[in-house]
């Protein structure tokens, strides 16, 4: 059994689906299937059920998953541990982030590891806080950029690197740019926010829900400058971090003090593998992230 064999395999496992896994494994199609073919048979059983839309772990396949993750993890520690003994950063280290993340740079915080670092190998990852840092424990992300709702899993630290108030975002001539609205009064608004799974949604929904009132998201957008533009004309009022209100493609829009009572901030962090979980190259980017928001 190969190394490569168990990339392969969590390569389907996680695509489910082996045209998108090869293309992730840059390998051929039809590489990855027979060394798919070959692990199944040093087994002794299937680990897919294949269909002509999509695929699906057997019973065994799941069993393998977890060890075969752990076995790439415990490779990739000891080709981390290896190298930090020459004094050498190499690898790859999986990075995440949310995608409307704001109060830290992370496309800078990339570059400055790579410029550092060119031995590395930078993966991306765009996906909801909550998702990133349950993809921790599991080695599947290295480092996360996220933004903090709640209790994080076992096994992941963080590290804070900038806090925002949340802040009423609307076009200047909008009833709720002037005076001090209620929650009651802006639940009768409409909103323009994100996916429910998304922090900057979560954060709003905790308000309302905090006050006692309800809102309706009836504009949702997965792009910043979408909502922005959104708000620009008119079409909905949103709940944002600071952060977002000052960008340069919100300039001339209304941005007011949400009224008293809920408490809610936007705080992003850095996560990482707690422990030994953190491996080298992981602890060297949170080590920039932290440094450049100083």
């Amino acid at each position: 059994m190969e190394l490569r064999q168990l990339e392969y395999f969590v390569a389907v496992a996680e695509e489910r689906h082996f045209t998108r896994a090869a293309n992730r494994a840059m390998v051929s199609q039809s590489g990855l299937s027979a060394s798919i073919r070959a692990l199944e048979r040093e087994l002794g059983a299937p680990l897919f059920v294949r269909s002509t839309r999509h695929v699906e772990l057997t019973e065994v396949g799941r069993a393998v998953l977890v060890d075969a993750r752990r076995t790439l993890a415990g490779a990739a520690a000891a080709r981390d541990a290896a190298a930090a003994v020459q004094g050498l950063l190499r690898g790859t280290v999986v990075v995440g982030a949310e995608q409307c993340v704001t109060g830290v740079d992370v496309p800078a915080v990339l570059a400055a590891f790579r410029a550092e670092h060119p031995g590395v190998d930078v993966r991306l990852r765009h996906d909801g806080s909550l998702a990133l840092l349950d993809r921790i424990p599991a080695s599947r992300v290295d480092v996360a950029f996220v933004a903090v709702t709640g209790p994080v899993p076992d096994g992941v630290q963080l590290f804070p690197v900038a806090r925002s108030p949340m802040v009423l975002l609307c076009h200047p001539e909008h009833p709720t740019a002037v005076g001090d609205p209620t929650w009651a009064e802006l639940g009768a608004q409409v909103f323009v926010d994100f996916p429910p799974d998304w922090s900057i949604r979560q954060l709003g929904d905790r308000a309302f829900a905090q006050a006692g009132e309800r809102r309706d998201v009836e504009l949702e957008v997965n792009d910043v400058h979408g909502l922005i533009d959104l708000v620009r004309h008119g079409l909905g009022i949103a709940i944002v971090p600071e952060t977002v209100a000052r960008k340069k493609s919100a300039e001339g829009l209304a941005v007011r003090p949400l009224p008293r009572g809920p408490a809610i901030e936007w705080e992003v962090a850095v996560a990482i593998g707690a422990g030994e979980r953190a491996g080298p190259a992981a602890l060297e980017l949170c080590r920039i992230a932290r440094t450049a928001a100083r």
